[in-house]
């Protein structure tokens, strides 16, 4: 989703502004955007810029923004940059950020900068990027009209930079601290003034923040003096490695050489500075053509990762992120609950729709898996022995963050995450943690992501069967053996790459497609489908197998074509019956079928054989051709595969 980044420094910042939007471009974006102070020494140096606040915008690429700043000779120690994604407003450059304020117009004088200018008939007072939703935007707007302050855009962001403006008294954390005081909903800001050519005020309340503290230089600790605002540690990669991860409500005041953090009410406050080894998001892509081929082939990788150091099953496998007070350790946990409820968005959610067959089906423990969006909106029955499971890649998925507040506010303390970022919001405000390893994920389709949620997720049913008294010592070394090869069945799946770009061949010409399984294979599907509909705008549907006479088998026809997950399973039988009534329908089947499973191709059954039969962590391979099926088919139809239209990697707003 949107990104920021933002500096106080002593030398020219605008060339790591700009390499910071470009390590947060995997997150998706529809313009972007810098501002910069010119009263300062690095502009001063440059002896181009005219003081006061400029920027430059863009509806293209980072790239372009970039030859935008170089060809108007912007350099500045003192700036602000974003990437948007629309919320608020078209994507257009009026609406793209950072969002002046010019003051209220008083005389009638002409405020609006044209699309195709970059200075302002009147100079600029406040600049302000920002990440969220403003949901009192439409009265602030009106009452900030009223006082004589014209809109030359169509966001909620814009009110923000306006309303600072209207409290500012010569002091801009006091005119910020007011501001954020009468904005409800989510936010992270990054603002500059132009009386104050040396000072940058952040704050945050729902969306993600995090300050950069000056890496040392030539021998002197932080030799530029500066300071760094940030939505992503990525973003900084490089730069500096000490990073705060500022609290939900605390605003930071960075001026060269120094910073101050307060709590909402601006009482100042302390921050632990942590060491982050970020990497960055322009990472090489190799022999691959995309990052998403990229990252479904590392999920060998990725899964013995994840699972690296685990020699056997104990709840303190989900205490390695966080040291829980004392008697509220995993141990007490997993002793103390009856029950799970998994809540996560997307692809996420699906891995939670797995793990409740695992959970069920090993453990015992009954289970509830619930869009996050949808818990926290509806009247429910609060169990505060219920084990509250969160699944987030990024750690900051908001409405997931959301719904993990929620719970909690009805007595639900105990709280546990499957997350791929160990200093994410997730991962502070749950008891227990695994963190799994996929390393960066930058496609916006998630692939290694999912699988190695899967892993966490099946470690997680481990150690509450063994909680539970259900899981004896030979079959947790049987299941232990089955997760250690799978990155060895993971390589063994991805050589079925030349079968699956068969099928995508026949997929390219097809607006519709259906997807078809059952029990622990169902989710499966979900995922399947969900993967051809984001990168290939192929529209896309999954039904449990069962459930095609009550409906969807009107769809079929040899125009649909019907993908079908069928591991030799006990309902393999069930399963060739619902085969049979789509092959009585004139519909075409396309068929993973593990090696044993008399499942023969013929017309209208196109069959890829996985190479062995992989138990209760099946799906963990056959979402393997899936994902391959959906890549392949994007490449063919010609989509941005790693940004497909529309969708952001990173859902930091509702």
């Amino acid at each position: 989703m949107c990104g920021i980044v933002a500096a106080v420094s002593g030398r020219n910042i605008v060339p790591v502004l700009v390499q910071g939007l470009q390590r947060l471009e995997y997150r998706g974006y529809d313009s972007c955007g810098l501002a910069v102070h010119g009263a300062s020494a690095a502009s001063d140096a440059a002896g181009t810029q005219p003081r006061g606040l400029s920027r430059a915008r863009s509806t293209a690429r980072v790239a372009e923004l970039m030859a935008q700043v170089q060809a108007e000779h912007i350099a500045s120690g003192t700036g602000i940059a974003h990437t948007r994604w629309a919320t608020h407003g078209a994507p257009a450059v009026h609406n793209a950020h950072p969002h002046f304020s010019l003051g209220p117009d008083t005389t009638g004088r002409m405020q609006a900068t044209s699309p195709q200018s970059t200075v302002p008939v009147v100079p600029a007072r406040v600049a302000l990027v920002h990440n969220g939703i403003i949901e009192n935007h439409d009265l602030l707007r009106a009452q900030l009209q009223a006082k004589g302050y014209v809109f030359d855009s169509q966001t909620d962001t814009e009110v923000i930079a306006h309303l600072v403006d209207h409290l500012y008294d010569g002091d801009l954390f006091a005119a910020v601290l007011a501001a954020t005081q009468q904005l409800h909903g989510a936010f992270a800001i990054a603002v500059m003034h132009k009386d104050e050519p040396q000072r940058v005020v952040g704050a945050r309340s729902g969306s993600p923040l995090i300050l950069g503290v000056g890496a040392a230089s030539g021998g002197q600790p932080n030799a530029h003096g500066e300071h760094f605002l940030a939505s992503d540690a990525m973003a900084l990669a490089g730069v500096t490695d000490q990073i705060i991860y500022l609290e939900e409500g605390d605003l930071v005041d960075l001026q060269l050489g120094k910073y101050w953090i307060t709590d909402a009410s601006g009482k100042p406050v302390q921050r632990t500075v942590r060491t982050v080894q970020a990497h960055s998001g322009a990472a090489e892509l190799g022999p691959y053509r995309h990052y998403m081929q990229k990252e479904i082939f590392e999920q060998p990788r990725a899964i013995a990762d994840t699972l690296a150091g685990v020699e056997g099953i104990t709840p303190e496998l989900f205490e390695a992120v966080n040291l829980p007070p004392p008697g509220q350790g995993a141990h007490a946990t997993f002793a103390a609950i009856d029950s799970v409820l998994i809540l996560a968005c997307g692809t996420s959610y699906y891995s939670g729709c797995t793990a409740k067959y695992w959970l069920e089906g090993i453990a015992g423990i009954p289970t509830q898996v619930e869009v996050a969006s949808e818990y926290r909106y509806r009247q429910s029955v609060p169990n505060p022995r219920q084990l509250i499971v969160t699944i987030s890649q990024s750690g900051e998925t908001a409405d997931t963050l959301a719904a993990l507040r929620h719970a909690q506010s009805l007595g639900m303390h105990h709280t546990l995450t499957i997350c791929n970022v160990a200093t994410s919001a997730m991962v502070r405000e749950c008891k227990l943690a695994y963190v799994t390893r996929a390393g960066v994920e930058i496609g916006v389709a998630s692939t290694k992501a999912f699988t190695t949620q899967l892993a966490g997720l099946f470690l997680l049913t481990l150690a509450l069967a063994q909680a539970k008294g259900r899981l004896s010592p030979e079959q947790e070394a049987e299941h232990l053996k089955a997760m250690r090869h799978l990155p060895v069945a993971l390589q063994a799946v991805l050589a079925l790459e030349p079968q699956v770009m068969g099928w995508a061949e026949q997929f390219v010409a097809k607006e519709n497609a259906l997807f078809l399984g059952r029990g622990l294979h169902y989710p499966i599907a979900l995922e399947g489908a969900l993967k051809l509909k984001e990168i290939s705008y192929i529209h896309a549907e999954a039904y449990p197998a069962g459930e095609l006479k009550h409906g969807p088998l009107a769809l079929v026809t040899s125009a649909m074509p019907v993908v079908t997950v069928a591991p030799n399973d006990t309902l393999l039988e069930k399963l060739k019956s619902n085969m049979q009534e789509v092959r009585a329908r004139g519909g075409v089947l396309y068929v993973l079928a593990d090696a044993d499973s008399n499942i023969e191709s013929g017309e209208g059954l196109h069959v890829i054989r996985m190479p062995e039969h992989y138990g209760v962590l099946s799906p963990l391979l056959h979402v393997v051709p899936l994902q391959l099926l959906a890549y392949h088919t994007a490449c063919a139809r010609g989509t941005d595969v790693d940004k497909p239209r529309n969708l952001a990697k990173s859902v930091t707003v509702e």
